[in-house]
């Protein structure tokens, strides 16, 4: 007898831990009020307080929020028992890993570091301090891609082979002033989400090829990608990224569509059409052996549920409830490794075409 495929068994959650620990949050910037704590504060983690050099900016937020604001890096930092969160800049991160006790347990916005040299001097203190490290690349929490993950570990799709991620869409940059006259923006910032997910459905690729470029109409260094990962023979993925497509919602889009031998998958990533407000996220799946597609009724969203799910995992590893930390520091320097290769292969001439003579 053929088994059915029942779409609301698919795991889409993390487990909480038993006795979360209070957090600390470095950075008063939008993505904290946006999402960190609204998170938080969803699955039932304590928010001890944050500090960000800009005290009006934090005592507003902590207000907002009714945690501390702390005066100090270092009285941030010596909250005991706390789980440090750093939603701050890249070029900011080593100095405040460089603040926390030894033994520290800290989750680190994405990127890890501005290029691929910070993010190994960002790993190797976190080696020599004996830190427990992970970057927030909380996309693979996402309720979605949790249950993408379980269909293709359940066999559904049976092998991926293809992995295509196009996105035609009009991002409000502006939100985040801390990029401005930064030199990379679009990979480094926000198609890294997408390397590391395909990095964890399908392992690392052999290189890329990649070519990254702004617009005419700003001064964004990068807002529109294209990019080919290499894995081989068996499989193709390709990313068509444009940030640019100001022309109204119609044919604007934000998608995954992940082939298999015998299934296949699509998802709509909703949260970025509209930014922040969004839209909802669509996972559909063609199971093998139906005979048509079927829609996953999710239960949650990438914001706030993957940012439950990112926390959620690095507490029950610090209290050993968890055996595997998920985007540890150690996995997510090869997703920097990627996207430094990526940069380095935009920058690299094309293959010529032969002229006639």
């Amino acid at each position: 007898m053929t088994e059915l495929f029942d779409p609301t068994s698919l795991a889409q959650s993390w487990p909480l831990p038993e006795n979360p620990r209070p957090i600390v949050t470095f950075g008063a910037g939008s993505i904290v009020g946006d999402a960190h704590y609204p998170a938080y504060r969803k699955g039932g983690f304590p928010i001890a307080g944050l500090f960000d050099p800009d005290r009006e900016k934090a005592e507003k937020l902590a207000s907002a929020w009714g945690v501390t604001a702390y005066s100090s890096l270092a009285e941030a930092a010596a909250v005991e028992n706390a789980i440090f969160d750093l939603a701050t800049p890249p070029s900011r991160h080593v100095e405040v890993l460089e603040a926390l006790p030894d033994g520290a347990v800290a989750l680190i916005q994405k990127p890890m570091g501005a290029d691929l040299a910070q993010a190994t001097e960002i790993l190797e203190i976190c080696r020599r301090k004996k830190l427990t490290a992970a970057v927030n690349f909380q996309l693979r929490f996402a309720p979605m891609m949790l249950a993408l993950k379980d269909a293709i570990a359940q066999g559904w799709l049976g092998e991926v082979i293809d992995f295509d991620a196009w996105l035609a869409l009009d991002t409000p940059w502006q939100l985040w002033p801390f990029l401005k006259g930064q030199p990379r923006i679009e990979i480094a910032m926000h198609s890294i989400h997408y390397l590391d997910l395909i990095r964890q459905l399908l392992g690392d690729p052999q290189g890329v090829h990649a070519r990254t470029l702004g617009h005419p109409a700003h001064d964004v260094a990068q807002t529109r990608t294209s990019a080919i990962l290499d894995y081989g023979d068996r499989v193709r993925c390709a990313l068509s990224i444009n940030h640019d497509h100001k022309f109204g919602r119609p044919h604007q889009a934000c998608e995954f569509r992940i082939c298999g031998t015998e299934g296949a998958a699509y998802l709509q990533l909703g949260v970025n059409l509209d930014y922040p407000r969004g839209e909802p996220d669509i996972l559909e799946i063609y199971p093998k052996g139906g005979d048509g597609w079927v829609s996953v009724p999710l239960k949650g969203a990438w914001f706030p549920d993957a940012f439950v799910g990112r926390m959620a995992n690095l507490q029950r590893f610090a209290s050993g409830e968890d055996a595997d930390l998920v985007g540890s520091v150690e996995d997510a320097w090869n997703t920097m490794a990627l996207v430094e290769a990526a940069y380095r292969s935009s920058a690299s001439p094309a293959t010529p075409i032969e002229k006639r003579a």
